[in-house]
């Protein structure tokens, strides 16, 4: 037999061998290679508050669940057990992308004549931090949930003492069971936990201005 007969079952037998290789999605679809970023979703436009409730405020992220912590994206498919997209990662660590956008949304609103990050050059008596205890891709039924859980603490770094927290559970539908819609369904659980996040930090605030000046 000639080498040219060899060639195309060795061909054959090598695209063979490489497609077992290549993961799928949890929806079994196939996957690119993939960058998503989070973001504060489904916002309505931001009122402006007439006056800040506060000269500068501080934002600093807590340690949460191992999975806020990492460029990997979570899913479930029975807790407690987790995995990660392998074809789709996040551009920037949710530990450091929720803090940036709830500064985001907080200067939007004018809460604070500045709103700044813990570490930058920037002087506040008055410290928020932001705790994420979930975010991942619940995927035990259909195309699944985007869970998301925050715990917000409010501290007066003049005193150190903790003056109020708060926790926030949001889950949004994905459309389906992939890594894009889990990204776009948790980007919208941001906003939605955002939109009870500022309400509640605006009437402990007002509450603590009038307990001061009592």
């Amino acid at each position: 037999m000639s080498s040219a007969s060899f060639i195309k079952p060795l061909v054959l037998l090598l695209a063979v061998a490489l497609s077992g290789c290549v993961s799928l999605e949890v929806g079994n679809a196939p996957a690119t290679q993939l960058h998503l970023a989070l973001r504060d979703g489904d916002q309505a436009p931001v009122q402006r508050l007439t006056q800040p409730l506060l000269p500068a405020l501080l934002i600093q992220a807590q340690p949460g669940t191992a999975m806020a912590d990492t460029l990997s994206i979570a899913f479930t498919r029975r807790e407690p057990v987790f995995g990660y997209y392998q074809f789709a990662t996040w551009v920037d660590r949710p530990v450091r992308q929720l803090p940036r956008l709830l500064q985001q949304r907080l200067q939007a609103r004018g809460l604070a004549a500045a709103v700044g990050l813990q570490g930058e050059p920037m002087r506040a008596d008055w410290l928020l931090t932001l705790r994420i205890d979930a975010l991942h891709h619940d995927v035990q039924s259909g195309p699944g949930m985007a869970r998301l859980a925050l715990v917000v603490e409010l501290f007066d770094r003049r005193t150190q003492s903790r003056l109020t927290q708060q926790s926030f559970a949001v889950d949004v539908a994905a459309e389906r069971a992939d890594a894009t819609a889990a990204a776009l369904a948790m980007s919208q659980a941001i906003g939605a936990s955002f939109d009870q996040l500022l309400p509640w930090l605006e009437a402990e605030l007002q509450r603590l201005k009038a307990a001061a000046a009592t």
